[in-house]
């Protein structure tokens, strides 16, 4: 197959999956996986995709659902800029809630050794908290979302519904001035809105790509929120935002 032929067939796999790994394209292709990898650095080059540890994504449309896989090797050192932050702002025997993002799976390593009662709909962090001996760890079920590692769907809002908490930190995939937050997928929207309406302190913990952005569906404005952690600084146009919703930036 010829080189154009491959990066048109790698577009067309991004168009539809909004990630490609290099292992699926080389069996996909028939090519070896060299051979992917400098298709992927070419396409970086111009523009067509970003380049990850074992593949790459482009961030293109409002229902961009990354697939987890990906999302967990994506902006590391952005996210455990955001746990620290995060971390400084829980006190000891807080009830917190974390969302079944992977910034939240960063938190969840850095408060492990923690004195807290932790809520949380995913089992990626419910491995992380099994071994610890300080959280006391509440685990919403419902369906499972291999997508996400996490668990969705009626069940899981019904559970969630169940409980109050002090805090509760959940991300999302756009963060807007206009529209406020949005996500990719309506199921995880529900979840977000129900713990801000039953948390003392509502956080969003996000990286900076996230910020001037618009997905699929409408989690809640702005001024829904008491802060947001993120691991840069925010415009000057941000922040007069940020200050007339009364968001307290971290």
């Amino acid at each position: 197959m010829l080189a154009i032929a491959r990066r048109n067939a790698i577009k067309e796999q991004l168009q539809e999956h909004k990630s490609v790994t290099i292992t699926d394209l080389a069996a996909r292709l028939n090519v070896t996986k060299e051979t992917i990898r400098r298709d992927l650095r070419t396409m970086e080059e111009s523009g067509e995709l970003i380049r990850t540890h074992g593949g790459a994504y482009i961030l293109d449309g409002v229902q961009n659902d990354i697939d987890i896989s990906t999302r967990q090797v994506l902006k590391t050192a952005e996210k455990q800029i955001i746990a620290q932050k995060c971390d400084a702002l829980i006190q000891p025997g807080d009830f917190i809630y974390l969302d079944g993002s992977t910034t939240a799976w960063f938190i969840a390593r850095k408060i492990a050794s923690r004195k807290l009662t932790v809520l949380t709909n995913s089992l990626e962090i419910a491995k992380i908290l099994s071994s610890s001996n300080t959280v006391h760890l509440f685990v919403i079920g419902g369906e499972f979302s291999p997508s996400s590692m996490s668990f969705v769907g009626d069940g899981a809002i019904r559970n969630l519904q169940q409980y109050f908490v002090d805090k509760c930190f959940i991300s999302c995939r756009s963060v807007s001035m206009e529209f406020g937050m949005t996500d990719t997928n309506d199921n995880t929207a529900v979840l977000h809105r129900i713990a801000l309406e039953h948390a003392k302190q509502r956080f969003l913990a996000v990286d900076h790509s996230k910020l001037n952005g618009a997905s699929f569906s409408s989690l809640a404005p702005l001024k829904e929120l008491d802060g947001i952690i993120m691991d840069a600084e925010f415009t000057a146009q941000w922040q007069e935002c940020l200050k007339q919703n009364q968001v307290r930036i971290y």
